[in-house]
């Protein structure tokens, strides 16, 4: 009998979540849940990890509004790095969508949905997973291959990690999310001494304090609900080894306190245990968050920060990143190349892509590459196509290329400015947007730019005028 991926359905529509789960347990072993939290109750007590989610935004306690739904998005990533996360929603407003994507989902189906086209789009991120598993580098080669990029951020990046690698001590990771942390936190591992030895990862952002102490130092039998036998932490399994503790800046304050212990003396006990046990792990810590600013607010610990700060790495983001945006796009065109990947971008498509600052750093990018090849196999992209698929909303293509300083300085200096031309200019790129959005329909366009219908057409009538 084959194994059917796992699928998470998250939908608190008890029509909706029994209905698909109907239609799609040919396909997938399905799991259903109805909120945020039923989701990661369900991630930490289940013995398998969904390769597919399907969220709906619109979650208890606030199903009128996306934020559950996008937190859960943050959470599911953070669990699961690897997690194909498809948001199947009703709140489908372009800003929903484009944050959607952002955050790291890799499809977003408006509902009502279309059954086949959503079996299709799901299958489609089957085979994704399918791919990624068949082109596992092994971990030599990992070590040589495994940054791309070869801006002056990069080779500062490099260095550093060539730098730092043998060092005993701990090393602070910081970055935007989706910018490679931990790629980056694997790369100190394995081009060090201690690469023959384990490499462990725990996200402290995925776990109740109670199971992170649990995950970290290990339990005895019985030393909470649910603690049948005892078992040994991270720590314990990584012996001689590294341990990444990723977003850190979400570690419990209860915690830091032992994890300073170890970090000072590599002392720790076992959640319900009173002798002492050590630990020889190195730690690499990851954050997203700036920790000064969570000791000035009392969220971390002083003494814990600068034990972690002796070693500091700052990841860049894509945006600071140059031309390293057309190595990643080749990358991952060639990786995802047996999906139809291979596509080419016209000239002005180039350009709009090295304008792009990418928010959502290398997991944006890799989801735009794999939503572009799925859209345009092998073909040629024009700007436009391009456009509609980097800025759902409209707005930061034109931002990216009008509101820095320096541009604003020389378009001063130029002489013969006039502010009305550029304000027009700016009505004239956000409502044309608007309407490419609505597909024409006034009403709509409207409710995006958040004027009335009436505004909209008297504005539309102006920019006509002042265009004869």
């Amino acid at each position: 009998m084959v194994d059917l991926p796992h699928l998470l359905l998250v939908d608190d529509d008890p029509l909706i979540s029994e209905s698909l789960a109907f239609v799609l347990r040919s396909d997938f072993a399905i799991n259903v849940v109805a909120s945020r939290e039923e989701a990661r109750h369900f991630l930490h007590t289940s013995p398998i990890i969904p390769e597919i989610a399907l969220v709906d935004l619109g979650l208890p306690p606030a199903p009128h509004s996306p934020e559950e739904g996008f937190n859960l998005i943050a959470e599911l990533l953070a669990f699961s790095p690897n997690m194909k996360i498809l948001v199947l929603s009703g709140q489908d407003a372009q800003d929903n969508v484009r944050h959607a994507l952002t955050l790291g989902a890799v499809d977003f189906v408006p509902k009502p949905c279309d059954v086949p086209l959503l079996k299709t789009r799901l299958q489609h991120q089957i085979m994704i997973i399918d791919a990624e598993k068949e082109k596992q580098q092994p971990e030599a080669e990992q070590k040589s291959t495994g940054l791309i990029g070869e801006s002056l951020a990069m080779q500062t990046l490099n260095a550093q990690i060539q730098q730092f690698a043998d060092s005993p001590f701990s090393v602070l990771i910081q970055g935007d999310s989706g910018s490679g942390k931990e790629l980056i936190a694997q790369s100190l591992h394995t081009q060090s001494q201690r690469a023959s030895t384990p490499c462990l990862t725990v996200n402290c952002a995925a776990f109740t304090p109670e199971l992170l102490d649990a995950q970290l130092f290990g339990h005895t039998k019985g030393a909470f609900t649910g603690a049948t036998t005892a078992k040994a932490g991270f720590f314990e399994e990584a012996n001689e080894g590294s341990l990444i503790l990723d977003e850190i800046g979400e570690m419990p304050l209860q915690l830091q306190a032992k994890l300073l212990r170890v970090l000072e003396n590599g002392e720790y006990y076992r959640l319900g245990e009173t002798r002492v046990r050590h630990s020889s792990a190195r730690i690499i810590a990851a954050t997203n968050r700036d920790l000064r600013e969570e000791v000035s607010t009392g969220n971390f610990r002083n003494d814990l920060y600068h034990r972690l700060t002796v070693l500091t790495i700052k990841v860049p983001p894509v945006c600071d990143r140059g031309d390293d945006k057309f190595l990643l796009l080749e990358y991952f065109q060639n990786f995802y190349k047996n999906m139809g990947t291979l596509f080419h971008l016209e000239e002005e498509a180039k350009i709009l892509w090295a304008q792009y600052h990418f928010p959502g750093n290398v997991r944006e990018l890799r989801n735009i590459v794999i939503r572009l090849g799925a859209k345009y196999p092998t073909q040629k992209i024009t700007a436009m196509q391009l456009q509609e698929e980097l800025e759902a909303d409209g707005r930061e293509h034109v931002a990216s290329e009008m509101d820095s300083d320096e541009a604003i300085m020389q378009r001063l200096n130029q002489g013969s400015f006039s502010l009305d031309d550029i304000l027009l200019e700016w009505e004239r790129r956000y409502i044309n947007a608007s309407l490419k959005n609505s597909q024409g329909n006034l009403s709509q366009a409207a409710r995006i730019l958040g004027i009335n219908r009436t505004t909209l057409y008297s504005k539309m009538q102006r920019l006509s005028k002042n265009n004869h």
